[in-house]
C-alpha cells in the first residue's frame, strides 16, 4: 500500500507551508468524544490518515482510533468496515503491482512527479490519473484531436444496407419504458386512495429499501411531477404529429412498462397505482399500454415459458433458469426483460413486430425541432436502413449493426439546436474526489465524438457508405432488431445497477459475430427531468452517487468474467464505457467514496455526509463481498443467467416451429400468452 500514500497525502495535507490542502484532513481530541457528526468524520478521515501513510504526522493516532472503534459496540461496524477496506485497497494494489510492473514504476513515480508541480491542478490531475484513471489522460487540451480519433476509431464500412429496414414504426416497433416507483413523499396528498391502500403504502415505507434508482416515481406525486404520465403524454403527442405528417398510418402504438418498485410491498400496489394515475389523467388515444409488474412475468413463466420449455427441451432447472425474466431489482433486470418481451411479442402475440426501442419517461421526441433541423420526424429516423446494415469495423472485423442508438438534448438548450450535447467538457476546477476518478471528461468526449456525429453526403462518414458504430448510449433512445434479438441473446445482468444500457452489449463480447449499435444521426430525444422531478432527483441523489461507486466494482468484475480479455473488452469500449472497467476497482471505489465523505463533512454538510455513510457502506460491503472468492458469486450469477436466457430463446425457437406447423400444443401456449398480454392492458 505505500505506493498509494503519495497521492493520498498530497490530497489531504498541504505541500507548501503557505497554502492549503486539497481537501484537509484532521483528527480532533477523540478522548471523550460521543458526537456521532464527530465521530463519523473521524472515522472516516482515520481511514483516509492510514491510507496516506506513516509520515503522516496523524498516522499512529489515526490506526490506534480505527483499532479501538473496531470493538465498540456503537461504532464497530462501521470501524471494521474501514479496517477492512484498508485491507482490501493493499492486498488489490499488491497483487496488481506483481502482475503489471509497469503500474508499479508508475505508481512509483508519482511522487516525484506530484512534488515538482504542487500547485499546477492540470499536472497534478494528469499525474494521478496516469495511475488510477488512464482514461481521462491526454484529453484536456487535445478535446478535438481526441474527438477526431475517436469517430474514426468508431467507423465501420458499410457493405450492406438493410434491404428490409423498418417501413412502419407504429406497426412494427414495440416501445418500451420502465416505471419505477418508491413510497410517497412527505408531503403527497394520499386523499385520492383508499384507507386500506393507504396502509399498505404506510407499511411499504418501513420496510428497508431494496433498490436505487435515479429518480424514482413517488406514489402520491402530483400528476404535473409524475414522469409516467409526463412521459407517455409526450409520446401519445409525437404519434399524433407522424399521423398528421403521415394520414396512412392507422395504427396505435403498442408499448410495455416494466413497473419496477424500490421496496418489496410496492410489488402489489404498483400496478394498481398506475391504472389509477392513468385513469384521472388525459386519454392516450395512441397508445396501447401494457404494464408488467414481478407478478405479471411470473405468470408468463409459469403458464407460457415453462410449458414450452417441458415439451420441447426439458430442464430440472428450468424454473430457475428462467427466472431472469422479470422487472423487479436492479437496473439490469427490468432493462433486459423490456428487450426480449419483444422476443415473446413477434412470436407469440404479432409478429408484424419487427424490432423494440426503448424510451425514458423524462425524455419526449421535439418532433417539430426533429422535422427542421434534421429532415426527418422520430419515425422517419427509425426508418433508416443504416439499423440492420452490415459491415467492418475500423479494425476490419465484421459487425452486424442490429440495434441502434439517438441522443440527447437537454431540455435547456433545445433552443440552440437538436444537435446541442447533453453533456459538455467540464471546466476547470476539481472536486477532491475527481483527482481519483473524473468519468464527466471521457463522457463529454464520447459525446461529442458519437453522439453528435451528422452524416453528410460526401463526407467520410456519408450513412450510406460509412457510418459510426455506438458503444455509449443512453437508457433510452435505443433499440434492437427481434432477428438480431434472438441470434445474439444480448441481455444486462441482474447485479447491474447502473448503466444497463452500457453493459447490454458486453454480453455479446466473445461470439464468432460482432453485434454492434448504428449512430441515427439525427434521432435526438429531448432530456426534460430537470423541469418537473427535482424532488424526486434530489431524493435518490445519495443513492445514484453510491450506484457509481459499485459500477466499478460491478463492470470491472462483470469484464474479468467474460469470454474475451478485459483487455479487448477496453479496447473497444474506451474512453467513457471502459473507464468503469478499472485496473484498481477495490481502490478507487472505496477512495471516491471516503473522499466524498471527507468533502462533504468539510464543507458543513455532516447529515448529506452520515447519510452518504448510511447508505454507501452497506452497500459496497455486499458489492465487495459479491466480487470475491473463485469463482465468486457475480460470475457465478453471470453464467446462471446467460444459460437462463439461452434457455428462453431455445424455448422461443421450439415454439415458434411448433406454430408453424399447427402444433395443438403450442396454440394453446400462443392464446394463454395473448390473454396473459390482455390482462395487462392499463389504458
Amino acid at each position: 500500500m505505500q505506493i498509494l500514500n503519495p497521492i493520498i497525502k498530497f490530497l489531504t495535507q498541504s505541500q507548501q507551508p503557505d497554502s492549503a490542502p486539497i481537501l484537509p484532513v484532521e483528527l480532533p481530541d477523540l478522548s471523550e468524544q460521543k458526537d456521532p457528526n464527530v465521530v463519523l468524520k473521524a472515522l472516516n478521515g482515520a481511514f483516509l490518515i492510514v491510507l496516506a501513510g506513516e509520515s503522516h504526522p496523524a498516522f499512529s493516532q489515526a490506526h490506534a482510533y480505527l483499532d479501538k472503534l473496531t470493538s465498540s459496540p456503537d461504532w464497530g461496524n462501521l470501524a471494521q468496515f474501514y479496517d477492512q477496506s484498508i485491507k482490501l485497497i493493499t492486498a488489490e494494489l499488491d497483487q496488481v503491482c506483481q502482475q503489471d510492473p509497469a503500474l508499479q514504476a508508475k505508481l512509483q513515480q508519482v511522487e516525484k512527479a506530484l512534488a515538482t508541480q504542487p500547485t499546477d491542478e492540470a499536472a497534478i490531475s494528469e499525474t494521478i490519473w496516469s495511475v488510477l484513471f488512464p482514461e481521462a489522460t491526454g484529453i484536456r487540451g487535445q478535446e478535438e484531436t481526441c474527438i477526431s480519433q475517436l469517430r474514426e476509431k468508431r467507423t465501420v464500412t458499410i457493405e450492406n444496407l438493410n434491404p428490409e429496414p423498418i417501413q412502419n414504426p407504429a406497426k412494427q416497433i414495440l416501445f418500451t419504458s420502465n416505471a419505477l416507483l418508491t413510497t410517497p413523499l412527505g408531503s403527497a396528498d394520499l386523499s385520492d386512495f383508499d384507507a386500506d391502500f393507504q396502509s399498505q403504502l404506510a407499511e411499504a415505507a418501513e420496510e428497508p429499501q431494496l433498490y436505487w434508482y435515479d429518480h424514482p416515481i413517488p406514489i402520491g406525486v402530483a400528476a404535473e411531477s409524475n414522469e409516467i404520465l409526463y412521459g407517455l403524454k409526450h409520446l401519445n403527442a409525437a404519434v399524433e404529429f407522424e399521423r398528421q405528417q403521415h394520414p396512412e398510418i392507422t395504427d396505435k402504438v403498442n408499448c410495455v412498462l416494466s413497473v419496477s418498485v424500490t421496496h418489496k410491498r410496492l410489488q402489489m400496489l404498483g400496478k394498481s397505482y398506475l391504472k389509477q394515475a392513468l385513469a384521472a389523467s388525459d386519454p392516450l388515444e395512441q397508445l396501447n399500454i401494457f404494464a408488467f409488474t414481478e407478478a405479471d412475468t411470473d405468470i408468463l413463466i409459469r403458464q407460457v415459458l415453462l410449458p414450452i420449455i417441458e415439451h420441447c427441451c426439458p430442464r430440472d432447472e428450468a424454473a430457475d433458469l428462467l427466472s431472469v425474466f422479470g422487472v423487479d431489482g436492479r437496473y439490469g433486470r427490468h432493462y433486459s426483460f423490456l428487450k426480449a418481451i419483444t422476443a415473446v411479442w413477434h412470436v407469440l402475440i404479432d409478429p408484424e413486430i419487427k424490432a423494440t426501442f426503448k424510451i425514458d419517461l423524462d425524455q419526449v421526441f421535439p418532433q417539430a425541432e426533429l422535422v427542421e433541423q434534421t429532415g426527418a420526424s422520430a419515425f422517419g429516423h427509425l426508418q433508416t436502413p443504416l439499423w440492420g446494415a452490415t459491415g467492418q469495423d475500423a479494425s476490419g472485423q465484421p459487425i452486424e449493426l442490429g440495434m441502434i442508438a439517438g441522443a440527447l438534448v437537454n431540455q435547456r438548450d433545445i433552443h440552440k439546436g437538436v444537435f446541442t450535447p447533453d453533456v459538455t467538457f467540464p471546466g476547470a476546477g476539481l472536486n477532491p474526489d475527481e483527482y481519483v476518478f473524473f468519468s464527466k471528461l471521457p463522457q463529454a468526449l464520447s459525446t461529442e465524438a458519437e453522439m453528435m456525429t451528422r452524416y453528410e453526403p460526401g463526407t467520410a462518414l456519408d450513412g450510406e457508405k460509412a457510418c459510426l458504430q455506438r458503444i455509449h448510449v443512453t437508457g433510452g433512445t435505443n433499440g434492437i432488431l427481434v432477428d438480431s434479438l434472438r441470434r445474439f441473446q444480448p441481455f444486462t445482468p441482474s447485479f447491474i445497477g447502473r448503466a444497463e444500457d452500457q453493459a447490454y452489449i458486453l454480453s455479446t463480447f466473445g461470439q464468432s459475430e460482432r453485434l454492434g449499435y448504428a449512430h441515427a444521426s439525427g434521432l435526438i430525444m429531448r432530456h426534460d427531468k430537470e423541469g418537473f422531478a427535482q424532488e424526486a432527483i434530489a431524493m435518490a441523489k445519495v443513492g445514484k452517487q453510491v450506484g457509481d461507486y459499485l459500477r466499478i466494482l460491478m463492470f470491472s468484475a462483470y469484464a474479468e468474467a467474460l469470454s474475451q480479455s478485459v483487455g479487448e473488452t477496453k479496447a473497444v469500449t474506451d474512453p467513457f464505457t471502459g473507464c468503469f472497467v478499472s485496473q484498481l476497482p477495490t481502490t478507487v471505489a472505496l477512495l471516491r467514496f471516503s473522499l466524498k465523505v471527507a468533502t462533504l463533512f468539510h464543507a458543513g454538510k455532516p447529515q448529506e455526509a452520515i447519510e452518504f455513510i448510511d447508505t454507501g457502506v452497506s452497500q459496497l460491503k455486499d458489492g465487495l463481498t459479491f466480487i470475491q472468492g473463485e469463482p465468486s458469486a457475480l460470475q457465478q450469477t453471470y453464467e446462471r443467467e446467460q444459460q437462463g436466457w439461452q434457455l428462453f430463446y431455445e424455448g422461443l425457437e421450439n415454439v415458434e416451429k411448433a406454430l408453424q406447423a399447427g402444433e395443438e400444443w403450442a396454440l394453446v401456449v400462443r392464446k394463454t400468452a395473448q390473454q396473459i398480454v390482455a390482462d395487462c392492458a392499463v389504458n
